[in-house]
């Protein structure tokens, strides 16, 4: 059996740390792509950025890191910083098992963007990392956060 995935919620991209660079990435976003700031992104230590809405069915997370973010752990390859995909699952603890069971290697963050939150990441066979999380705790999705 495989996990289901029920959402497509946002795509993590790096940009440069300085205030500079997340103040220029805001206007491309903004001003070229047309896409609007959430303002309730919550405050996310040593990681400056924007979540830009897209279409209020997903977000792009507009992360300001240089090297290793203090999330990391031990190596570049379990930063939650990095480039990678969020998908929302109907049961997180289900999809914590199925990955288990499936020998699938993985790791795990807890209370970083909020105190319920529960985030599980994994490498796809060719690197790209995909971030696994529940469905309906994302502010991601806008129906998520209707009156925040």
């Amino acid at each position: 059996m495989a996990i289901t995935v029920v959402e497509l919620h946002h795509h993590g991209i790096r940009i440069g740390p300085r205030p500079e660079q997340v103040k220029e990435a805001l206007i491309f976003y903004r001003d070229v792509l047309g896409l609007s700031p959430d303002s309730g992104r919550p405050h996310i230590p040593t990681i400056d950025g924007y979540w830009m809405d897209v279409g209020g069915g997903a977000q792009i997370h507009l992360m300001g890191v240089e090297g290793l973010s203090r999330f990391a752990q031990g190596s570049p390859e379990r930063d939650p910083s990095s480039p990678h995909v969020a998908l929302a699952v109907p049961d997180v603890q289900e999809a914590k098992t199925e990955l288990d069971r499936l020998g699938v290697t993985y790791w795990v963050i807890e209370g970083v963007v909020g105190p319920q939150s529960l985030q599980i990441f994994l490498r796809d066979p060719f690197g790209n990392m995909i971030e696994l999380h529940q469905v309906d705790t994302c502010r991601c999705v806008a129906r998520t956060r209707a009156g925040t």
